[in-house]
């Protein structure tokens, strides 16, 4: 009992210097329960969303795309209408519904504005049935009564300012048609983006799939006391093989996994930031318990001199720890849940429609925030609590605060040298990988062992760079620098230990902009070299290009050619009977020149006649094939072909790697029209001397189609770094947490080493040294920290986006660019840093008494 007493007065007397430790733990604690919450959170509205929308049982074409992705034919899977009045009949179904559902459409207002989403959710287009009443109610306006008024989501409706009577435009691949809106629906549950427009059966059907009497699904309801399972089975015995059933609850399962990629992408990547923000936040403890043991070192002695043996000593330090942790990891999981709330707010204006009515925080949430706080803290604390247990009873005699680390041992010099030897080693294996698998597990490895290797040699490297740094920074500032200085190298491990906090943090962003740069860099090298064509006609969201936009495109003025690109799903079967699946493109021939492809033999002009295609040179390697083999290609939705290898090209950069090209004739020839996938993208090159007015020709001509952008080389490499860019500024938006945290380190080690320094710094008041001028040296001192950790961070960040860009050159990213801007803006940044993390210890420093600061023990 005694040492919990002695650990709650120790805790509590030193409560303001426990304070930013508890912050740190706060922080990472919060980050991760936050993140927990966010996903439950999105879990739960999905799981909603399909609860509500399953009926007992789905019928659907065997083929037929999930619900949010967009089919290559521009046209959702269809069956007749005859197959409903079937299922109706079956045993067991108390019901049975035709419905007409279709992701291949564009909305426009009456301004000509797209009211999709702008998040990546679909636009989706439903038939109106009774059906759709399980997930929505009708608001106002009545349903739909002909092929002239059409229904809208609330959500929608809101966003866009859209009322009842205003007209909106929706373009599919059979046509365009307008219709007004009668009537506007509110969802039962939270719809989490998606914009949702609602016809008349006949109407959808025409407009949707082609022609009149077809449905994409038929949902059945069961009779009370059949399973979903036993309906099911019925229903298949019923129409026979060829379809798709699902019951609810495979349906809702279904779905689930359509967004647990996104999902998991999102929770365990904001999971690896706060893993880093707690890495970060083991060094603040380290630092803290370090200081606070050191500084006490004469009450220890005193303790162990009146009996407390070394396992009370460091259990007290550890119970500590543990009080840390405990309310640290407490206020963490609060706070996490606010964050929850706030990631909820900032995905609701990003167009992702997250609602607190389903705010979901399981039980396994504060208890993984908690158990995760409390053991970081605590071992954290542990190698601090055995230096205590280490303090001899003799220490009582001599002055507290007395440094027992002058500088760092030879020992752990030897082992961070090896260490980071070692690392290097492994990354400059990675670099010279020749494939990527192998190459990866090295660079890893580099990655861990030289960080482990910098932070164990920190104290040895602070000596030597704390020097240099002292002499281009500090020497300007005369006696107050060179004190500046001293104070700095005082006590090495402390500054290697504080500094490594900060490059951990830095060194990530210096590796992202490194790697970041240099597939910016790579991309537009090789849309130089590759690309030939003036412009390029696509869809953000991945819609097909539909026929009336790419007719209207092909009749620009000052256009010389438009080559189609379309996606095609098909597998093949090489001379050796092995069958996979296919990336074929079908283009036409001008595409040769709007993409400029390197063969390793034959001529590609001749894949491009009849009977004939390319292949990559990686499957040409792989499976054995070469010039003149015929190659059995399976078309989905149509009809199997054998066609000649004319030409095999060079794998060799990013762009159509891999691609197997077939002429857009050639597909026709084994593929109905109504199957054939719509192109993905249009080429296009202006006739000489017409660039500009081709270019504004093409925009003009695209105008009624806004869902479309044409990009000229210029924008397409401008769209490309923007894209990068705001990746980048996500991840390093992310990084900041471990940042703050590290800054919160500088703050804590300099306020404790104030306090360490107390009657030091009185004595050098009463010798003349002015507030100012104290301040001063408190501020330098912070800023060469900083600056020592930013140039550890920047320089190992470089290496590790170095060798990360020789793994990518595999890849077909083979230029490296180092983003000296950003490198040189950062750690100018770090200077600042210093400066804002020494503002509140030397201001308190500057208010201390010097009789008092003097007298001080």
């Amino acid at each position: 009992m005694s040492v919990l007493k002695t650990s709650l007065r120790n805790f509590f007397a030193h409560k303001g210097r426990m304070a930013l430790s508890a912050i740190a733990v706060l922080l990472s604690v919060a980050f991760v329960s936050g993140t927990l919450v966010f996903t439950d959170t999105m879990n739960t509205t999905f799981d909603k969303l399909f609860a509500s929308t399953a009926s007992d049982v789905t019928v659907s074409p065997k083929g037929a795309a999930v619900e949010d992705e967009t089919p290559q034919t521009g046209r959702p899977e269809s069956f007749p209408a005859s197959l409903v009045e079937q299922v109706r009949k079956t045993e067991g179904v108390q019901a049975a519904q035709g419905a007409v559902v279709s992701t291949s459409v564009t909305v426009v207002d009456a301004k000509n504005k797209n009211v999709g989403p702008t998040s990546g959710a679909p636009t989706i287009a439903v038939n109106w049935s009774k059906n759709e009443l399980r997930s929505v109610d009708l608001a106002s306006g009545h349903e739909p009564r002909g092929p002239t008024e059409v229904i809208v989501d609330g959500a929608t409706a809101e966003k866009h300012g859209l009322k009842i009577g205003d007209e909106l435009r929706t373009i599919s691949v059979t046509g365009d048609f307008t219709a007004k809106i009668s009537g506007i629906v509110e969802f039962k549950v939270t719809n989490p983006g998606a914009t949702v427009v609602y016809f008349e059966t006949a109407t959808a059907q025409r407009e949707l799939l082609g022609k009149e009497g077809l449905f994409t699904q038929v949902t059945a309801d069961a009779k009370e006391g059949v399973s979903d399972d036993t309906l099911k089975r019925n229903i298949a015995a019923s129409i026979g093989d060829g379809y798709k059933l699902q019951t609810a609850a495979e349906a809702a399962d279904a779905g689930r996994e359509d967004v647990a990629g996104f999902l998991d992408v999102m929770k365990y990547a904001m999971l690896g930031f706060a893993f880093i923000a707690f890495l970060v936040g083991i060094f603040l403890i380290v630092n803290t318990f370090s200081m606070l043991v050191a500084q006490r070192t004469r009450e220890i002695g005193l303790m162990r001199a009146i009996g407390s043996s070394r396992r009370q000593v460091n259990r007290s330090v550890l119970v500590e720890a543990l009080l840390l942790g405990l309310f640290g990891s407490i206020a963490g999981v609060a706070a996490g849940v606010g964050l929850a709330v706030g990631l909820m707010k900032l995905m609701s204006a990003a167009g992702m429609e997250l609602s607190t009515r389903d705010l979901t925080v399981a039980w396994t949430t504060p208890v993984v925030g908690l158990t995760l706080g409390i053991v970081v803290t605590v071992l954290a604390a542990y190698i601090p609590a055995r230096r205590a247990g280490k303090v001899s009873p003799m220490a009582a005699l001599r002055d507290a605060g007395t440094s027992a680390d002058g500088k760092a041992g030879r020992v752990r010099g030897g082992i961070g040298l090896a260490l980071t030897a070692v690392g290097a080693a492994a990354l400059v294996a990675a670099s010279r990988a020749a494939e990527a698998g192998p190459g990866s597990l090295w660079l890893g490895l580099g990655v861990v062992l030289t960080l482990l290797g910098f932070v164990v040699v920190g104290p040895l490297l602070a000596g030597g760079v704390v020097r240099a740094l002292g002499v281009v920074v500090l020497r300007i500032f005369g006696p107050v620098g060179r004190m500046a200085e001293r104070n700095a190298l005082r006590n090495p491990r402390r500054t290697g230990a504080t500094g490594a906090a900060l490059m951990i943090g830095l060194a990530l962003v210096a590796c992202l902009s490194v790697v970041g740069s240099s597939m910016v860099a790579s991309a537009t090298d090789e849309l130089d070299r590759s690309v030939g064509a003036d412009f390029i006609v696509q869809s953000g969201t991945g819609q097909p290009i539909v026929p009336q936009a790419q007719a209207a495109l092909e009749k620009a003025p000052g256009i010389d050619h438009v080559s189609e690109y379309k996606w095609v799903d098909a597998t093949v079967t090489d001379p050796r009977g092995k069958t996979t699946k296919a990336d074929l493109a079908a283009t036409d021939p001008s595409y040769m020149k709007d993409l400029r492809r390197e063969t390793t033999s034959g001529t590609l002009a001749d894949a491009y006649g009849k009977g004939a295609m390319s292949v990559g040179s990686d499957y040409a390697t792989e499976h054995g094939v070469k010039v003149g083999d015929v190659l059995t290609l399976a078309f989905k939705g149509g009809e199997k072909a054998k066609l000649k290898v004319a030409a095999i090209t060079a794998d060799t950069g990013q762009v159509d790697k891999g691609a197997m090209y077939i002429n857009v004739s050639t597909l026709a020839e084994y593929v109905p029209a109504e199957r054939m996938p719509q192109s993905l993208l249009l080429l296009s090159s202006a006739k000489e001397g017409q660039e500009t007015q081709a270019y504004q020709a093409l925009k003009d001509a695209l105008a009624p189609y806004p869902q479309y952008k044409v990009s000229n080389q210029a924008d397409y490499k401008e769209e490309l770094q923007d894209q990068v860019g705001q990746l980048l500024n996500i991840v390093y938006g992310l990084l900041a947490l471990a940042i703050v945290v590290a800054i919160l380190g500088v703050v804590n080690t300099l306020a404790l080493s104030v306090v360490e320094r107390t009657r030091e710094i009185g004595l050098m008041r009463a010798v003349g040294l002015s507030r100012r001028q104290l301040r001063r040296m408190i501020r330098l001192e912070s800023v060469v920290i900083a600056l020592f950790g930013a140039l550890l961070g920047l320089g190992l960040g470089m290496g590790w986006g170095t060798a990360a860009q020789k793994l990518l050159a595999l890849e077909g990213l083979g230029v490296l660019e180092i983003p000296w801007s950003t490198i040189l803006t950062v750690f100018v940044g770090s200077a600042f840093v210093g400066l804002f993390a020494a503002l509140v210890p030397a201001f308190r420093a500057g208010r201390m008494n010097v009789l008092n600061a003097i007298a001080s023990e």
